[in-house]
């Protein structure tokens, strides 16, 4: 049997990273990204990645790796996670594998349908449609009614993937799905977790991120990257949460205060469809209660248990 695996889920902002550096310092384990936004670089503090000191203190792997241009999928994190896994297994190094995107961990554990990749241009223009969710359920009953019928007329994101699929493919996604599951070995014991605090506390650690982010340069950051990429808001790392919002204060468009505020809006809608998909997709990670950085002692112990120490 291989090394041990620990998976740390759950919403932004919930100290995730946090955990983790506290957890394999004690355990001598390497960290892994399982946030598809954390793959860029360029945009570290926006992005809230390690700093310098803790990428010091034990190996991370997969951070910072993808350049602005390249879109980011299951498929590609698969791809670069799976010599790490090799790797790991090689030495004997348990792994905690970090992050808020709940899809790299399901298809971690469950797999992933064999589609093929998306062409840019098919996915750049449906999610530019200009249309609520309940009229691209309807485009997409026209389309694929087997997949309308499985998804709700508010689910705007599964809706959008099963359009481009049946656009890019001519094929139902749920025919893909049928289909066998590409799965990474996974030769140690699994275990996992989901950060999910209460919301009212989480919405402000969230402002107070911001805050600290600001102070911390995150507009030079953006600056500077716009500077290196005059043609920032065509290419796929402008999905990055607040990057939009803030080249929209570079270029005079908005206030900061504006600015500011479009960035907490969508920082914490997306924590609320974190915390939805943790706990109905990914139920084999126990959700949590606390913060990351502000752990109970019994759930550091049980971790560490996990993780072999």
């Amino acid at each position: 049997m291989g090394p041990p695996i620990l998976l740390i889920g759950g919403t932004t902002a919930s100290g995730k990273s946090a955990l983790a550096l506290r957890l394999a310092e004690a355990a001598g384990a390497w960290i892994v990204n399982a946030d598809a936004q954390q793959l860029y670089r360029h945009l570290p503090r926006l992005t809230a990645q390690p700093s310098a000191a803790d990428l010091r203190t034990v190996p991370h792997r997969l951070y910072g790796i993808l350049p602005p241009e390249t879109a980011t999928s299951v498929a590609l994190w698969l791809d670069r996670l799976e010599p790490v896994l090799k790797e790991a297994r090689a030495h004997g190094t348990p792994l905690i594998l970090v992050g808020g995107t709940g899809l790299y961990l399901k298809a971690l554990l469950h797999g992933l349908a064999p589609v093929p990749p998306i062409p840019a241009a098919v996915r750049e223009r449906l999610r530019g449609l200009p249309l609520p969710a309940p009229e691209l359920h309807r485009l997409l009953a026209a389309k694929d009614p087997i997949m309308a019928a499985r998804l709700h007329p508010t689910d705007r994101q599964r809706i959008l993937r099963a359009l481009e699929v049946v656009e890019a493919t001519g094929r139902s996604l749920a025919s893909f799905q049928q289909e066998p599951h590409r799965r990474l070995p996974l030769a140690g014991p699994v275990r996992g977790i989901a950060l999910l605090p209460d919301r009212s506390l989480l919405h402000a650690r969230i402002q107070a991120r911001l805050e600290r982010m600001l102070e911390e340069g995150v507009i030079e950051e953006v600056a500077a990257l716009w500077r290196l990429r005059p043609d920032l808001r065509d290419l796929p790392i402008a999905r990055v949460h607040g990057l939009l919002p803030l080249l929209d204060r570079l270029e005079g468009r908005i206030s900061l205060e504006q600015a500011k505020e479009r960035i907490l809006i969508q920082t914490r809608q997306y924590a609320k469809r974190q915390s939805t998909f943790f706990r109905h997709k990914l139920p084999e990670l126990r959700p949590v209660r606390a913060f990351g950085d502000e752990p109970p002692p019994s759930l550091v112990d049980s971790l560490l248990r996990a993780l072999g120490r």
